[in-house]
């Protein structure tokens, strides 16, 4: 069985519609794909659509879920941002609702801040058309940006676009305000889901946690880590198994694909069927479609 719990649509940062990705997936051999969105489940509805469509029914099943974005301890004495997994909560959760609501927010207001900075700098971007250019409840982000200086010549990729100008150490960069990693394992715990740390020893993306922060995250109720990442080396594989082992994590594998947005195939790392099941009988506050 081929399961990818890690991909992204148009509602965030991906360029394909929760209906294309669902496609993509069945094209690409998956059984099992996830949707999870940055800090919204808006593509939640087009996707299960997308999964029982007539000629779909029993081709593919979808776990639907999200990546929040937070805030942790790095274990050396600085704070740093991680992204979480989370899956099988209760989309209507209220404090879940409201912090989303206020990420997404933040992420739209921070995604024009810096259009409108490179665009009073001369860059050929217009904040107001990338901003018109977003679905009705999607966060909106940097890839948005970098795409739109793709497209008006400035740079080649979209990693460019981050190496040179929209990365945390980049003159246009501008920080956010993430939940605390610890209210968002809570909250999802409430909601009847269950969280993932994603990539958390991807180094090429910048400071990373300790082992011991993720042995804290555990006992505070995490429920997994994310191993087969495209971004973590061999070594780092082998390390987080080992941590898994030792705390009982599930492990998952994910491609991270965001269609265009990144140089990554859907399925390019993928999950244990029993991780997938331990997942679920984990989860109450929904079920995987399908």
């Amino acid at each position: 069985m081929r399961i990818d719990v890690h991909t992204h649509s148009t509602e965030s940062d991906g360029t394909d519609t929760p209906t294309e990705l669902v496609a993509t997936a069945i094209e690409a051999g998956l059984d099992v794909v996830a949707l999870t969105d940055h800090d919204t489940t808006a593509g939640w509805g087009e996707a299960e659509r997308a999964v029982l469509h007539e000629g779909r029914v029993g081709r593919i099943r979808l776990v639907p879920g999200a990546e929040l974005s937070c805030c942790c301890p790095d274990g050396r004495g600085n704070s740093i941002t991680v992204h979480l997994l989370a899956y099988l909560f209760d989309p209507l959760s209220q404090a879940l609702v409201d912090e989303q609501t206020r990420l997404r927010a933040e992420r739209r207001s921070r995604l024009y801040t810096m259009a409108r900075r490179m665009a009073e700098d001369g860059f050929p971007v217009d904040p107001e058309e990338i901003m018109a250019g977003l679905p009705p409840d999607s966060p909106g982000g940097r890839p948005h940006l970098a795409r739109a200086l793709v497209n008006g010549g400035t740079v080649a990729s979209v990693d460019e676009a981050f190496a040179r100008y929209l990365g945390s150490t980049g003159n246009y960069y501008v920080p956010r305000t993430d939940t605390p990693v610890w209210r968002a394992i809570d909250m999802i715990a409430d909601a009847g889901g269950a969280t993932v740390l994603a990539h958390p020893f991807a180094a090429a993306r910048g400071p990373m946690v300790t082992s011991e922060v993720i042995a804290e995250l555990a006992e505070h109720g995490l429920s997994g880590v994310e191993v087969d990442h495209p971004d973590h080396e061999p070594e780092a594989r082998s390390r987080l198994r080992g941590i898994a082992a030792e705390f009982d994590l599930i492990v998952t594998g994910s491609s991270d694909y965001h269609g265009i947005n990144k140089t990554l195939r859907i399925g390019q790392e993928t999950t244990p069927a029993e991780s997938l099941e331990r997942l679920e009988q984990r989860c109450t506050g929904s079920k995987v479609i399908g």
